[in-house]
C-alpha cells in the first residue's frame, strides 16, 4: 500500500542586512546564505534605510553594523525596536567594547558580533533565532 505524499514546509529564516561597506555586506550575505534554509531579503547601508526596509519587508532577523552614516546602528536599533519589536537585531563592529554592549542592550539589540570573528556570525544568528541573546566576552574601553 503506497503511503501518500507528505507536504513538508522548510521554514526560512528571511534576514535583513545593514551595514555602509558594500563589500562588507556582499560577504555577510555570502556567509549567511551558506545555511541553506537562510535568505537575505534587503539590505540598507545606512540607519535610516535600515528602518524603512526592515518595517517594509518584516524580517527574521536583522545584522547591523555599528558605525554608519546618516544614523548609527545603536539609533537604528532604538527605532527599529518600537517600529517591530519581534525582530532580533545582531549588532556587528570592528571594535566591540563593554561599553557598547551596554548601549547595545539599552537599544534592544540582543547580539554583538566582532567583525574579525565574523565567521562566528552563522552562531550568533542562530542563538538568537532560539531566543536567546549573543554577547561575547569583551574587553574594557580604552
Amino acid at each position: 500500500m503506497e503511503m501518500p505524499l507528505q507536504r513538508i514546509e522548510a521554514y526560512v529564516v528571511r534576514i535583513l542586512l545593514v551595514d555602509d561597506n558594500a563589500l562588507i555586506r556582499s560577504y555577510l550575505r555570502e556567509t549567511l546564505e551558506q545555511e541553506s534554509e537562510w535568505v537575505v531579503v534587503g539590505e540598507a547601508s545606512n540607519g535610516v534605510d535600515a528602518v524603512k526596509t526592515c518595517h517594509q519587508l518584516k524580517p527574521d532577523v536583522a545584522v547591523m553594523d555599528f558605525l554608519m552614516p546618516k544614523m548609527d546602528g545603536l539609533e537604528a536599533s532604538r527605532q527599529l525596536r518600537r517600529q517591530e519589536p519581534d525582530v532580533p537585531i545582531l549588532m556587528v563592529t570592528v571594535d566591540p567594547t563593554r561599553q557598547l554592549e551596554s548601549e547595545a542592550r539599552k537599544a534592544g539589540v540582543r547580539g554583538l558580533c566582532p567583525k574579525a570573528q565574523i565567521r562566528s556570525l552563522v552562531d550568533a544568528v542562530r542563538t538568537m533565532l532560539k531566543g536567546r541573546t549573543n554577547f561575547p566576552g569583551l574587553r574594557a574601553a580604552a
